[in-house]
């Protein structure tokens, strides 16, 4: 029993170390993702206005020359009115240049419309190239300081997932499920637990539990906590052939 409850103050030692080396990276991979998804997403706005400043500058072109075409054919009509034998050629005629003096009309309007848009487009482009800057200048800090606290902790915790697998072996599949499930359900994540001055965790434990905690040929589990508790000899012990 006493190798057993070595293994599970082992595995906890190195599950409560390497929660200590993700806290040093804090928050920062999750902000860094966050700071890329903005990236993104201005950088898809970017590209729309940039598009949508082409299709302007195309529709402009088109436009311009609607009406140079509309413009000749109106003149073509008129000239064409000047030489009918009738009035109902005329009125088609009429009709006609009607028809292109409307869409000259309208592609004037579509003209000065397009214009402003197209003015509103430069300064829209113009901030979020000032936003992507200052974001991507945040994010290259960001993972800089990533890069340095990942360069002083990696090695380390490759080495304690290692040992946790080393571990994981020699554990009983029972009393593993036991801690994972308290692992779990904790928000610190301490399954076990070492008995220091007759308590654990902050709190005193009964005088009968001291006793069997420090004759370890068993699981005690703290009534309070739930947690299962060890004798602060098991931890002594992980530190000294853990500690990287």
């Amino acid at each position: 029993m006493k190798e057993v409850l070595q293994q599970l103050a082992n595995l906890q030692y190195i599950d409560s170390r390497i929660d200590e080396l993700k806290q040093l990276r804090g928050d920062l991979p999750e902000d860094i993702l966050d700071v890329e998804t903005d990236i993104a997403r201005l950088e898809a706005k970017q590209a729309k206005l940039e598009q949508e400043d082409k299709d302007l500058s195309v529709e402009l072109n088109q436009l311009e020359l609607d009406i140079t075409s509309s413009t000749e054919k109106a003149s073509k009509y008129e000239e064409q009115q000047l030489t009918v034998r009738n009035n109902r050629e005329y009125d088609a005629l009429t009709k006609e240049i009607e028809v292109q003096k409307q869409v000259i009309e309208k592609a004037h309007l579509r003209i000065e419309e397009a214009k402003k848009r197209k003015e509103l487009v430069a300064p829209e482009k113009a901030l979020i190239d000032e936003k992507l800057d200052d974001v991507r200048a945040d994010l290259d800090k960001m993972k800089a300081n990533l890069d340095t606290v990942m360069s002083s902790t990696q090695d380390e915790e490759d080495q304690l997932i290692v040992k946790r697998e080393e571990v994981l072996k020699n554990i009983n599949p029972r009393y593993l499920r036991n801690y994972n499930r308290l692992r779990d359900g904790l928000n610190n994540g301490i399954a076990v637990v070492a008995m220091d001055r007759g308590a654990a965790f902050g709190m005193s434990l009964p005088p009968q539990t001291q006793v069997e905690v420090r004759r370890m040929n068993k699981i005690i589990f703290d009534e309070s906590s739930g947690r299962i508790v060890v004798d602060k000899a098991f931890f002594d012990k992980a530190k000294e052939q853990l500690s990287f």
